[in-house]
Order: structure tokens, then C-alpha cells, then sequence
């Protein structure tokens, strides 16, 4: 459950890209599950 959680914790751009299907190739779900950044904008470089 603590892993469903932290997603909540995603940027909203990055949220909508996922729920659109127009994310990076490298947003997967492993990735995402792994740890990252709180700030958005940290977010944003890391997972872009």
C-alpha cells in the first residue's frame, strides 16, 4: 500500500502525461516504484 501512496506524491503534469499514455519511455512502473525526488521540479528532471 505505501508504494500506491507515493505516487500520490508525482507532479500533476507528470500524472496526466502517465494517465494520457504520453510519457517518456523510461516512466515506467519500476521506475516510478523506485525512490524519487519530493520537489516537483526535481521530479521533473528525473523522471524526464
Amino acid at each position: 500500500m505505501t508504494r500506491v501512496l507515493r505516487l500520490t506524491l508525482l507532479a500533476p503534469d507528470i500524472v496526466e502525461a502517465i494517465l494520457d499514455g504520453k510519457q517518456e519511455p523510461e516512466v515506467t512502473l519500476a521506475r516510478v516504484l523506485e525512490p524519487f525526488p519530493s520537489e516537483w521540479p526535481e521530479q521533473r528532471r528525473v523522471l524526464a
